[in-house]
């Protein structure tokens, strides 16, 4: 199967300590995969490799077996799309931001039809006129999502999309999400400290810490066993019957 993206020996440093030293890292079509570990263990780090966002310093990253260089990185990087922790609207209509992307990246024709339609799936079609900047925080992140989903990317990135939404919002989203991501078959990278949200989403687990890699596997693997260490940082619940 061909990677979909996928990092061989990269290395980023900022100034003289090391961020990141992954020696391979792939992500397969349809994988969701999660990217959970202790604060500075280099998740967010690599998400944004991974995003185009900034390459590394070492090492080379692949989209579709194809390297990625500072002459293709937009081009890659404009089908890929990234959802933050704080949603980044404009002081427009929720329908102008979920249209955005797509006027963005010249895609002016039947850009507000495909965003509304998106806004429906994410059950805030009724906010459409409303301005962006007066939503609350999940409204905000459903907003912010379904501009994501709009783009039909072939990976979507995330980093702790649901950590600033209240609890019962937060549940009833991730529930939402898990389904328009099973009806899309999308790709997606999550990174999170909540084990509950890899638990509901992601079909592979990765635990980063001081920028390496230290273990993988399912996320009822990595919880049975115990083989995070201690190192991921996230709230593991135990598993049924233990």
């Amino acid at each position: 199967m061909t990677s979909v993206l996928a990092v061989k020996n990269i290395v980023v440093k900022r100034g003289r300590r090391f961020r990141l030293q992954v020696d391979e890292f792939a992500v397969e079509p349809g994988e969701v995969v999660a990217l959970i570990g202790p604060n500075g263990a280099g998740k967010s780090t690599l998400l944004t490799v991974l995003a185009c966002l900034s390459l590394p310093d070492k090492g080379e990253l692949f989209f579709l077996r194809e390297k990625v260089s500072k002459g293709n990185a937009l081009a890659v990087r404009r089908q890929l799309a990234v959802v933050f922790q704080e949603p980044l609207l404009l002081d427009s209509s929720v329908l102008e931001n979920a249209a955005l992307g797509l006027k963005l990246r010249g895609q002016k024709t039947g850009a507000k039809d495909r965003a509304y339609t998106w806004l429906q799936r994410f059950g805030v079609e009724h906010l459409a006129t409303q301005n962006a900047l007066t939503l609350s925080g999940g409204e905000a992140q459903r907003v912010s999502l379904a501009r994501a989903f709009a783009l039909e990317p072939k990976v979507l990135l995330l980093d702790e999309p649901f950590a600033s939404i209240d609890v019962i919002s937060r549940s009833t989203l991730i529930k939402e999400f898990k389904s328009v991501l099973s009806s899309t078959k999308t790709t997606a990278i999550l990174v999170t400290h909540d084990f509950q949200e890899v638990l509901a989403l992601a079909s592979r687990v990765v635990i980063l810490d001081q920028g390496r890699i230290r273990a993988q596997g399912t996320p009822r693997g990595i919880a049975a066993h115990e083989i995070w260490g201690g190192l991921a940082g996230a709230q593991i619940p135990p598993m049924p019957g233990s």
